[in-house]
């Protein structure tokens, strides 16, 4: 029987979440499994993983073959490392206290690599909120130099139509005080015409 290090698909459509486990290699995908080992979440950035190292280094010595996916999850965690280095110390190349010496090196140097491109990204995050409100700062200034502008313009036309009733209401008062003459000279003119005629 040979037995794979490898993902198990969960969680929902478009969201999956993975169970790292050790299986034997003929059983389905999701179906039976040996141990589970640990938990891969992709849909955080960076990827969430969470990995019983010790576990995996155990099945590593006795013969499990990781998958690809599987193979690159145990190297980030250092459990490739791990078990690189326990063969060192059972041929013995290097004591124990260094192998676990520059594990530890190791997985220090990873944390904070981790961490700064934690960093890194709440940083560029920060960065792009702050210019997407200077850009909505900006459109909000342009629509109230627009408005304003509008409310001068009305303000004019207002102005302009009451001149212009103005004029209007004027020329008709001339108009009136013109026709006004007109008028009574016309009865004068009729009665002259009632004298002759008489």
């Amino acid at each position: 029987m040979s037995v794979k290090i490898r993902l198990q698909r969960h969680g929902k459509k478009g969201k999956p979440f993975y169970w790292i486990v050790a299986a034997d290699a003929r059983s389905k995908r999701d179906g039976k499994f040996l141990e589970k080992l640990g938990t891969y979440n992709p849909n955080t950035n960076p990827a969430t993983i969470d990995l019983n190292l010790d576990q995996a280094v155990q099945w590593l010595h006795n013969g499990a073959q990781p998958t690809d996916t599987a193979r690159a999850i145990l190297s980030y965690k250092g459990a490739l490392l791990k078990h690189h280095l326990d063969g060192g110390v059972r041929k013995g190349a290097l004591t124990q206290e260094q192998a676990d010496a520059k594990l530890a090196a190791w997985l220090d140097e990873k944390a904070g690599k981790v961490t700064a491109k934690k960093d890194g990204l709440a940083k560029s995050k920060e960065e792009a909120k702050a210019k997407a409100l200077k850009a909505e700062k900006e459109v909000n200034e342009k629509r109230a130099n627009a408005a304003a502008e509008a409310a001068k313009a009305q303000e004019a036309e207002a102005v302009a139509e009451e001149a212009t009733e103005e004029t209007v209401e004027e020329v008709v008062a001339e108009v009136a005080t013109e026709e006004v003459p007109a008028t009574e000279e016309a009865p004068a003119t009729e009665e002259a015409n009632e004298e002759t005629e008489a």
